[in-house]
């Protein structure tokens, strides 16, 4: 007998604990890029040595893309099943903040997705001598890392959201008893972001 395939529930818990690990990852991967910036810099808080934070940046942003990449492919949907359910739920159960932050993580999984054609093109573009391991190609990729990194840092910040939107809609009885498919709605815009809200680095 075949084993019985996931339902569409199953299969969303499961990406939400993916997203789930991508957020304790990625805080300690900040933590400990931070944590060495502070041992490694003089009281003005300029690095010690230019060269050596150099590589850490760079190590935290590949282990910060690595992390998201397990939930990059999937991101949308999840996304997509959030806005239904807060459009399900009784409006005063709704965290004012949540509409914001979908936007915010639906704008940053866009940029991401350009910057992941970019560096496609431009490793295609690389001579053939260009490997992993070689200045040309780890070079490209450091920069489309780079780039990603404030992206990645706010679905770092954000994700959270994502949690407890599911959460609030499973505890509390939604509008309609009959679940919309994420595909019938629209994205609404992203409405302007609040006074207070202060990217990490």
């Amino acid at each position: 007998m075949s084993p019985t395939a996931p339902t569409p529930d199953e299969i969303h818990r499961e990406r939400l604990h993916l997203l789930a690990a991508f957020l304790r990852e990625s805080e300690q991967i900040l933590a400990d890029f931070d944590a060495w910036r502070e041992e490694h810099s003089d009281l003005d808080g300029w690095p010690l040595d230019d060269d050596e934070h150099s590589r850490h940046a760079v190590k935290r942003d590949a282990d910060t893309w690595r992390s998201f990449n397990r939930v990059r492919s999937f991101a949308k949907d999840l996304l997509a099943t959030a806005e239904v359910q807060v459009q399900q739920l009784n409006p005063a159960h709704i965290q004012s903040r949540w509409p914001w932050q979908l936007g915010v993580l639906d704008q940053a999984l866009k940029q991401l997705g350009t910057l992941q054609q970019d560096w496609l093109e431009a490793r295609d573009a690389l001579p053939l001598t260009a490997r992993p391991g070689s200045f040309a190609y780890d070079d490209a990729l450091a920069e489309r890392n780079e780039e990603a990194w404030s992206y990645l840092d706010d679905w770092s910040t954000h994700g959270k959201a994502l949690l407890e939107i599911q959460a609030t809609a499973q505890d509390l009885p939604p509008r309609s008893l009959a679940l919309a498919s994420p595909t019938a709605h629209a994205r609404p815009a992203a409405p302007a972001a609040p006074p207070s809200s202060v990217a990490r680095r």
